[in-house]
């Protein structure tokens, strides 16, 4: 058993998480935060809250911490997480500017080729496809 750490909460504080779990627009890993740092308010221990929200200790423990040193703040994700775009804006404008001048239609396929020749970026044909239909440019690009 880890070292305990417990939280404490002001009456709006509490009024704040209790606030969250009914929320809509938050994702369900802040609510679960937000239940954890309630739970151990009232009194329960790391591992208890871990087995009532399906997670480990270690998992609590961190978002106790990090409730702790940034408040609020501490339940939502940081910036920049994720996997980074391997493309950006230029490439698409790129293959738009082909769609338009070049005499030639071209299907996915052969546009994610010609973006990995002529840029060395590699993009699924699939993902291409969305990319440009979001651009209002899937009625120029053939399956």
């Amino acid at each position: 058993m880890g070292a305990r750490v417990r939280v404490f909460l002001n009456h709006e504080e509490e009024r704040t998480l209790w606030e969250l779990r009914s929320s809509r627009t938050v994702t369900q890993r802040v609510k679960d935060r937000a239940e954890a740092v309630r739970l151990s308010h009232q009194g329960w221990y790391v591992e208890q809250i871990a087995t009532h929200l399906h997670c480990q200790a270690k998992t609590v423990r961190k978002t106790l911490n990090s409730w702790k040193t940034k408040g609020l703040g501490g339940l939502w994700e940081r910036s920049g997480r994720g996997r980074k775009r391997s493309w950006n804006s230029e490439d698409i404008e790129y293959l738009e500017h082909c769609l338009r001048k070049e005499p030639r239609t071209y299907n996915s396929v052969q546009l994610a080729e010609k973006l990995r020749l002529e840029r060395q970026v590699n993009l699924t044909p699939e993902y291409l496809r969305q990319l440009l239909k979001k651009r209002g440019l899937f009625g120029s690009v053939h399956e």
